[in-house]
C-alpha cells in the first residue's frame, strides 16, 4: 500500500505554495486593516490563479476545471489555508453541483465560473435553520411558468457580491421539498439588508439577506424539486475536506512561526525553546498535525478511489471534527509561545487566531459533526471509523 504523495500531487504542492507566497502572504496585512484590496490586486490575484493553474480544481477540464483528485484539492486547501484573512477563497472552487445544471446553465455559470468570470455564493442558512438544515422556511410556489419566492437568509457568504446566488428553497412550504434556485445578480426581491461586521476581516461579508417576491422562470431551478440536499451531499464532503486541510495549512504556519520564535527568544540567559515546558507544547502541535494530515489524505485517497458516498459522508464529518479542534489547539498554543506578541495584528499568529475559529462553525459545527458521528455509530458501529478495509 503506497500512501505517498505521486510526482503530480509533488508539483501541484509545490505550484500552491509558491502561489500563496507570492500572491496572497503579501496582501495579508493591507486586507486586515483597510478590509478591502484595490481592485489591481485583486486582478493580480486572479491571474496568478489562473496561471498557476489553481482555478475550479474540483471541476473536469472540459469544464474549464483543473480536474484534480480529492488528495489533490486538499493539497491545494492545505497550502492556501495558511494565507490569512481567508486570502484562500481567493483561489475559485464553484460549488461542484453546478455540473449537475442542464446544458444551459452549464454554459451559462459552470464554465465562466470555472474561468473566474463569474462569482457564486450559497444562500442556505436562516435564522430558523443553521445546524438544522430542515428548518428552511424560504418557500417557493408556482405560478405559472415561474416559481413566486419569500423568505430570508443570514451568513450568506459573499452574497453581496455574487454574480449568482445559490438559493435553497422549500417548495410549497414542505420540507420534504428542498429546491435550489440560481439567482443572477441584480434580480429585484433579492435584496441584501445588512452587512453584519465579522472577526475575520476578508473584504468579503456574510450579508443577512431579504426575499420579497422573488420571481424567476422555472428554468432557473437547478435539478428537480426535492434534489435540493441531495444536490449538495458531495459539496459537503468537498467542504469538511478543505475546512480540515485549510485548518491543517493554518496549524502549520503557526507552529512553524512559533517554533522560529522559539528558537530566537532568549528569557533567564537561554532561547525558551530550551525549556521543557516550551518543548512540550511543540511536541502536542506536532502530534496533532501529523494525525490531522494523516486522516485527511487516508480519506480522500479512500474516496479517489471509490468509497460509497454514505461512508464518505460520515468520515468527512469526523475529518472536520478532528482537525478544526486540532487546528484551534494548535494556533492558541503559538499564541501562548509568543506570550504579547502573539496578540499583536501584524503577527499572523494573531489573524490566524481568528481565521482558525471559524472552522470549528461553518459547514456544520463541531457538535454537529458528533450528532453525525454518533449517529453512525449507533447505525453501523464503530468500524465506520476505526476500520481499515
Amino acid at each position: 500500500m503506497d500512501m505517498g504523495l505521486s510526482k503530480t500531487d509533488l508539483e501541484i504542492r509545490e505550484r500552491a505554495r509558491e502561489f500563496t507566497r507570492k500572491h496572497l502572504y503579501p496582501h495579508e496585512l493591507e486586507l486586515d486593516e483597510t478590509e478591502c484590496l484595490p481592485e489591481a490586486t485583486e486582478a493580480s490575484i486572479r491571474q496568478g490563479v489562473l496561471d498557476y493553474a489553481l482555478n475550479a480544481v474540483n471541476h473536469a477540464p472540459e469544464h474549464g476545471g483543473q480536474g484534480f483528485s480529492l488528495v489533490q484539492q486538499c493539497i491545494v486547501s492545505e497550502e492556501t489555508g495558511s494565507a490569512t484573512n481567508a486570502l484562500w477563497a481567493r483561489v475559485w472552487v464553484p460549488p461542484v453541483c453546478l455540473k449537475d445544471g442542464t446544458p444551459e446553465q452549464v454554459e451559462k455559470y459552470l464554465l465562466p465560473a470555472c474561468r473566474g468570470e463569474l462569482s457564486t455564493a450559497f444562500c442556505t442558512s436562516e435564522p430558523s435553520a443553521g445546524s438544522d438544515a430542515g428548518g428552511v422556511r424560504t418557500t417557493a410556489v408556482l405560478d405559472g411558468n415561474h416559481y413566486q419566492i419569500h423568505g430570508e437568509k443570514c451568513f450568506a457568504s459573499h452574497a453581496e457580491s455574487a454574480d449568482v446566488c445559490l438559493l435553497t428553497t422549500v417548495v410549497d412550504g414542505d420540507p420534504t421539498k428542498p429546491t435550489l434556485f440560481l439567482v443572477d445578480k441584480g434580480t429585484p426581491g433579492f435584496n441584501i439588508r445588512r452587512l453584519p461586521r465579522f472577526a475575520q476581516r476578508s473584504g468579503t461579508g456574510h450579508p443577512e439577506v431579504d426575499i420579497e417576491d422573488l420571481r424567476l422562470p422555472t428554468t432557473q431551478m437547478l435539478g428537480d424539486v426535492g434534489q435540493g440536499f441531495e444536490l449538495t451531499k458531495d459539496w459537503f464532503v468537498e467542504a469538511r475536506l478543505a475546512i480540515a486541510a485549510r485548518s491543517m495549512g493554518m496549524a502549520i504556519r503557526a507552529s512553524e512561526l512559533a517554533l522560529e520564535w522559539a528558537r530566537e527568544r532568549e528569557q533567564f540567559g537561554q532561547a525558551i525553546i530550551d525549556f521543557q515546558a516550551v518543548q512540550f507544547m511543540l511536541a502536542e502541535m506536532a502530534t496533532e498535525i501529523m494525525a490531522g494530515k494523516s486522516i485527511i489524505y487516508r480519506v480522500a485517497q479512500e474516496i479517489d478511489s471509490g468509497l460509497d458516498r454514505k461512508t464518505a459522508h460520515a468520515k468527512a464529518s469526523a475529518i472536520k471534527y478532528f482537525c478544526s479542534e486540532a487546528a484551534f489547539r494548535i494556533v492558541d498554543k503559538s499564541v501562548q509561545i509568543f506570550g504579547g506578541r502573539g496578540t499583536m495584528c501584524e503577527n499572523p499568529v494573531e489573524r490566524l487566531t481568528r481565521d482558525v475559529r471559524l472552522e470549528r462553525i461553518w459547514e456544520g459545527t463541531s457538535e454537529i459533526q458528533k450528532v453525525v458521528i454518533g449517529g453512525q455509530i449507533k447505525k453501523r458501529g464503530l468500524d465506520m471509523y476505526t476500520g481499515w478495509h
